[in-house]
């Protein structure tokens, strides 16, 4: 018998509006208010825009990459998908998409984790918590994340819709607060030698970079849940783009209203810097709703960090490229529970066990290789193998937004440090050895010449 294609199991319940407040979402969350001062640290004055600019160029092209593989294959779990056909579902795709439900093992729920211990930290600006009282909370936030998901799609596309609202308003009354105290002497206070273009300057928007590329990541959610888009070959593309668009002004605004309250000499210090910027224009009390309101962002990003990735086991489940028990579906309310749960649970362990310091360089180490420059190269190998009519949306001035996009990710592969390079290319590894070692256990490719009599885990 064979398995319906998740196109069947799963519910087409998101438009155009819902892929925008998903991806924004997940854009937006306790990244940009923990990395301010990480970025001003590493360029050493106002110059720090130049990474905000240099993460949002970076985002839309490899977007632009995301945005033609996820219109030609809407499928669910995105990149599962896309380097499975790609590279061959009988040959080097096999490997290439395990390598990718790998690393998501690993760091998913510890994207989710490190959301959730980042939220813990900030509600000490509110409340004095102990260590082991953080623990408790970043646990508590996944369980309800669990709780909150686990409904049908239509019904987490009207929740998703409501957190967009609390995110948009809170960036913007920033902006404002920001815009109607400005003072330009203070935002554009450069030191000496703030652009004497040095090694030591691009190193530093190398590291800069990092911290601000970890905060747009989140454009390319909606392609995990591509199965569950209504007219995916438009709403796709289009939500990508507009969500990088629109989150890019938002944070530069963001970042130069800052800049013009709080002296960047202070703000880089400062570990609640939204707070005290508010604090600093409206008094505690604002500073208490700010903290709130941020605290609210972080909340709308896990939300649809666990929902997306969730789908991603599920995916090569239905391939029979991992455990079937992630294939069950939900008999009433259509979701995959039980690949929702299992990640849950991981995502909780790891917001009990774990510290922030030094994830998000781990993150984006581990990502880098097997997701983002597999699929620029992806997307050229499949410019050249499929025939235009197969591509319903067809990147602006390719293959050049391909090219540099991969380029740019090896630059920030590098710039993450020796530790985290060899961190990464460890995982891989490990990874690679597991596959050979199940494949050559279920004589599958490359110890097999055919698929035929292949076996599901």
């Amino acid at each position: 018998m064979s398995i319906p294609l998740p196109s069947e199991k799963l519910e087409r319940g998101l438009g155009l509006t819902e892929a925008i407040a998903l991806n924004m979402n997940a854009m937006v969350g306790i990244g940009p208010f923990i990395v301010i001062p990480l970025v001003i640290q590493s360029m050493g004055g106002p110059q720090c825009l130049l990474a905000w600019v240099a993460g949002a160029v970076l985002s839309l092209l490899d977007g632009l990459v995301w945005a033609e593989l996820g219109a030609a294959m809407p499928r669910a779990g995105g990149t599962y998908a896309f380097l499975r056909e790609i590279y061959g579902p009988g040959r080097g795709g096999r490997l290439m998409s395990f390598l990718y439900i790998w690393q998501t093992l690993i760091q998913a729920p510890l994207v989710v984790a490190s959301g959730a211990i980042g939220f813990s930290q900030y509600l000490t600006y509110l409340v004095p918590l102990g260590k082991y009282q953080q623990k408790a909370i970043s646990g508590a936030l996944v369980v309800f994340l669990i709780v909150l998901l686990y409904r049908r799609i239509s019904a987490v596309g009207m929740i998703s819709k409501f957190l967009w609202i609390g995110v948009m308003g809170t960036m913007l009354w920033i902006i404002w607060g920001g815009a109607t105290h400005f003072s330009a002497k203070m935002a554009f206070d450069f030191p000496p030698g703030a652009w004497n273009w040095s090694l030591l300057f691009f190193a530093g928007l190398g590291s800069a970079t990092v911290n601000t590329i970890y905060s747009y990541l989140g454009y390319y959610h909606i392609c995990n849940l591509a199965a569950e888009v209504r007219e995916p070959e438009r709403n796709i593309p289009r939500s990508i783009l507009l969500s990088i668009a629109g989150i890019a002004v938002l944070y530069l605004a963001m970042q130069t209203s800052i800049l013009g309250v709080v002296p960047w000499r202070e703000a880089q210090h400062s570990q609640y810097i939204v707070s005290a910027f508010v604090e600093r224009l409206y008094g505690p009390r604002a500073a208490a709703f700010a903290t709130i309101m941020i605290l609210w962002i972080a909340f709308s990003s896990l939300f649809t960090t666990l929902l997306s990735y969730s789908r991603v086991p599920f995916a090569a489940a239905e391939d029979g490229n991992f455990f079937a028990v992630f294939a069950r579906v939900h008999p009433k309310k259509h979701f995959p529970h039980v690949s929702l749960l299992l990640l849950g649970a991981a995502s909780l362990v790891f917001s009990v066990l774990f510290r922030l310091t030094s994830v998000i360089k781990a993150i984006i180490a581990v990502r880098l290789i097997v997701q983002f420059i597999s699929q620029g190269v992806g997307v050229i190998i499949l410019r050249r193998r499929w025939p235009p009519e197969r591509l319903p949306f067809k990147m602006w001035l390719y293959p050049w937004p391909a090219v540099l996009a991969i380029l740019g990710w090896a630059s920030l592969f590098y710039s993450t440090g020796w530790k985290f390079v060899l961190g990464g290319l460890g995982v891989i590894a490990l990874g690679i050895l597991t596959y050979m070692i199940q494949a050559r256990y279920r004589r599958i490719w490359p110890f097999a010449s055919s698929e035929v009599g292949e076996a599901h885990p």
